[in-house]
Formats: structure tokens, sequence, C-alpha cells
């Protein structure tokens, strides 16, 4: 059994618990259940950010724990204040780190979150909004296509944008009308190993009209130039800030580096 499938045997005894818990009914008398919700492709398309998907990620099962330290508060503000197009918080606590309070901790800011964690159940959607992200992300490794579909389209009803995570070229027919945008994993999820060359040949083969971001693997902004100029529109952005003592200073001077090399290639 690989960590994937290891993390989805935990996830279903853990949304198992959480009903218990807190019933649908409790979710959707939330507060944020009731918001209106940012939009993630307005957000990546707009020219006046940068594209980028910024994380906050405490630890992660193959490197551990990556930073302990650092408030999502702050980290998000800063995010927020050079230019992120949107954010990713890990809400995982077993494999992660993470906490569905990061994200309400997270939310006053004006910028789309995605709720980076492995949706496998409608509830964790409605969990999704009530506790204030805009975004969930389907991955595809552990979804069928059907399940896709039908959790998209409940995510679309209740206002959700959907990213859906997609590695191999057999993950295409994932793809529906109600996913928003698609995000290529330069990672194998079962190997680790990074390989840009395949995303980029896997960007070529997916619909024309949906958005493409890349994730995983992006150290430097050279490599951001050359996943725009193979058709990538975003770029999801984790470990290389969060692994500073300051990821938001981090994350300023990256974009300030990426600033300088974008307008000395007029990109």
């Amino acid at each position: 059994m690989n960590i994937l499938d290891t993390i989805i045997e935990r996830k279903k005894i853990e949304v198992e618990e959480r009903k218990r818990s807190k019933s649908i009914s409790e979710l959707e008398k939330m507060l944020l259940f009731k918001r209106e919700t940012y939009s993630l492709k307005d957000s990546l398309l707009d020219k006046s950010k940068t594209g980028i998907i910024a994380e906050f990620k405490r630890q992660s099962p193959s490197k551990g724990v990556i930073n302990n330290t650092s408030s999502v508060e702050d980290v998000v503000k800063d995010y927020v204040k050079n230019g992120a197009s949107a954010v990713s918080v890990l809400t995982d606590e077993i494999f992660f780190g993470g906490s569905l309070n990061d994200i309400i901790e997270a939310r006053n800011n004006e910028i789309p979150l995605l709720r980076k964690d492995f949706i496998i159940d409608e509830y964790q959607i409605v969990e999704s909004k009530a506790y204030g992200a805009d975004i969930i992300l389907l991955i595809a490794a552990c979804l069928s296509k059907e399940d896709v579909k039908s959790f998209s389209t409940f995510a679309k009803d209740l206002d959700l944008n959907v990213l859906l995570e997609i590695h191999t070229e057999d993950e295409l027919d994932h793809i529906c009308n109600e996913v928003d945008v698609v995000g290529i994993n330069n990672r194998d999820l079962k190997s680790f190993k990074v390989d840009l060359n395949h995303s980029i040949e896997l960007c070529k083969k997916t619909p024309l009209d949906k958005i493409n971001i890349s994730e995983s693997g992006i150290d430097d902004v050279k490599t951001i130039r050359f996943l725009k100029q193979n058709g990538f529109s975003g770029f999801l952005i984790g470990e290389k800030f969060m692994k500073e003592k300051n990821p938001g200073v981090a994350f300023a001077e990256f974009v300030k580096e990426l600033k300088e090399v974008e307008k000395k290639f007029d990109v």
C-alpha cells in the first residue's frame, strides 16, 4: 500500500468521525457558509497578480516537519500583500498537521482560498464551504471519473470552485464541464519523481477551455517562465516558501525576482 492509499483509508475513518461530531445541518448554519466565494479563474487571469497559488503547509509524509512556528494569519497576509492569486491551505491533520480552523484564520483576506485535502465524500464539500474555503481540490488518482463529476456538480451548487488534479494521461477523462481549473502535478504521487516535461505533454491534451496550473517541484522563477511558455496560467508552490523561517518574506523575494525576469524577457 502506497502513501496515498494509506491516507485515503485513514480519511474514510476520519470523515465518519466528523459526521458524528457535526451534522450537515449544523455546518449549513455556520456564519461563513452563506458568504459569496471568490473566483479562482478570475484571480489567476488577473494580470496584476502573479498566478501563484502560495501554500501554507506545516508538514508532509515525505518531508516530515517543514514549518511548525509560522502562523497562518501572518503568512497568508504576506502572501496576499505580495500578489498571490490564491492561497492553498492544508487541512489534513494526521499526515500534514493542518486543521479546518486554519481556513478560518486565513479567511480574513480577500483572496480565493483552496482547501487542500483528500475529498472522498460530499460531507467534506459542505464542510469546506462552512469553514470559508472558495475552492475544493479533487484528486483524480483517488477518485473515479463518476466521483469527480458528482462532487464537482455538488460543489458548484454550493458556489465553490473546483480544482481537479491529474498526473497521468488516463486521468484526462476525469475532466468535466464543472471543473474550473485543471492542476497537473509534476510529481508522481506514488514514486514522488518530478518530471516537468511529462506535465507539459499532458497540458497539451487538456480541453482548450480549461485553465491549467502546474503543481509541485517549482523552485525558481525560470521554471515559472518555462511553464508559462508551455500553456500554464498558474503555479501551486508550497514547500519552497514554508521551509524558510519567514515564508512571507521568502514569497516577497521570489515575486520580486519573478517580476524582474518577466520585465527582462517581456513575458
